[in-house]
């Protein structure tokens, strides 16, 4: 069958719907971004959220009109009425598969009487889920991030018969597979789009083999044309970091390296728990680092054109979005050598990767780009060819449609990549 190439929506019977634990958020831009990809090709795309986002994430046009138009799941399960009548609805009209999914809730439990919980709040979720995509037509569930709001999907499938597949990204699940059961979410789901070819092995990893074959490759990617490659000017060298400030995102060590780097100015795009004492930590540099808090996707774009280079110095990662937007704007990348990121970034071509928590080495790759415009554009003009390549949304939407046709519809099944 000829996946590649395939751009127009092929009837699958009814609308598809979007879930992830929280949506729109402004660290997760590349999920707006392709929901509105699947929409451009043809297919009905209704957006479903766990918990409602908070304002300080609706930072553009994009999350305000995504967030107006998502159901909240939380949100509902607050009227008593409305919870009640979904599970009588579901019970009544199929008492075996409410029984069975009270089951499966029972059985993929994490230990103890907090996760017993949990799970009976994530099964009460699920129904209510499922009663609200029942009457919407929706015909297939797609989840991303494999963890508490996937195990609502696979329970919401049992209860309503309606299919579901994930996004798995980790690395966090990864930590706790026996914990999120994502052995029996793979199992159960239609299929599992896989970030990176790391993610799939991880997930070969927690599953039986009979599910390997399920498990595609669908890259996130970003739009090109978005991020123009701008010729900067010849001052002092600006480096950019985009992310959340927690401790994952390597931010502490980027202030000590940054201390061994006088001559580069830092801006940091992002919020998070972590910010106030990342601020006190930075104060003892100087002027020369600057905290933005969230950005819209626009002014996200904006300041990469007006960068010189990009640092990621995470402890853990799958395949970040932002080294993507940062690649397509024509930008040498500094980021740990960890997880998936090398299927991006290729050392010495499109960027450097140094081990992660090496502040040393952190310091030695700016200094290394500090003094040398030109090798600079090279990597910037490399790691665009590889995005526009490899992560591109025009490529990877198409080949993520004909992965939902393909499995909604029982057709024949692609294989790894298109």
């Amino acid at each position: 069958m000829r996946w590649r190439g395939r751009w127009m929506m092929r009837e699958i019977g009814g609308p598809i719907a979007y879930l992830t634990g929280e949506y729109p958020r402004a660290t997760d831009t590349f999920i707006q971004r392709e929901v509105a990809g699947l929409r451009a090709v043809g297919l009905e795309v209704l957006t479903c959220s766990i918990r409602k986002t908070g304002e300080e994430h609706l930072v553009g046009p994009e999350q305000q009109a995504e967030a107006a138009a998502t159901f909240y799941v939380l949100e509902s399960a607050k009227s008593p009425l409305r919870l009640v009548r979904a599970h009588f609805s579901a019970l009544t009209r199929a008492p075996g598969r409410y029984f069975r999914g009270l089951r499966l809730a029972l059985a993929t439990r994490p230990a103890g009487v907090k996760g017993l919980f949990y799970q009976l709040f994530y099964f009460v979720e699920a129904v209510l889920l499922g009663e609200h995509l029942r009457a919407k037509g929706v015909v297939h569930l797609h989840n991303h991030i494999a963890k508490a709001s996937c195990t609502v999907a696979m329970l919401m499938q049992e209860v309503s018969g309606i299919g579901y597949s994930f996004t798995m990204h980790g690395p966090d699940i990864f930590y706790a597979p026996e914990h999120w059961r994502l052995d029996e979410k793979i199992a159960r789901a239609k299929f599992v789009a896989c970030i990176s070819h790391f993610c799939r092995s991880q997930g070969m990893n927690f599953s039986d083999p009979v599910h390997w074959e399920k498990m595609h490759i669908v890259h996130c990617g970003v739009e090109p044309a978005r991020y123009v490659e701008t010729r900067r000017g010849d001052g002092p060298v600006r480096a950019l970091f985009i992310g959340r400030l927690a401790a994952v995102k390597g931010v502490p060590v980027l202030l000590e390296a940054m201390a061994d780097v006088p001559e580069v100015s830092l801006t940091l795009i992002g919020d998070g728990p972590e910010r106030v004492a990342l601020e006190a930590k930075a104060a003892a540099i100087g002027d020369r680092v600057e905290f933005l808090g969230y950005r819209s996707q626009t002014e996200v774009a904006d300041a990469l054109a007006e960068v010189d280079l990009l640092v990621l110095p995470s402890f853990a990662e799958g395949v970040p979005v932002v080294l993507m937007e940062a690649m397509a704007a024509g930008l040498p990348v500094v980021c740990s050598h960890v997880a998936g990121i090398p299927e991006l970034v290729e050392d010495d071509v499109s960027g450097i990767l140094v081990p992660p928590g090496d502040t040393e080495a952190l310091a030695g790759a700016l200094r290394d780009l500090v003094g040398d415009a030109a090798r600079r554009a090279a990597m910037g003009a490399a790691g665009r060819t590889k995005v526009e390549a490899e992560f591109n949304l025009a490529h990877e939407v198409p080949w993520l449609a004909d992965l939902l046709v393909a499995y909604v519809s029982d057709g024949p099944k692609p294989g790894l990549r298109p």
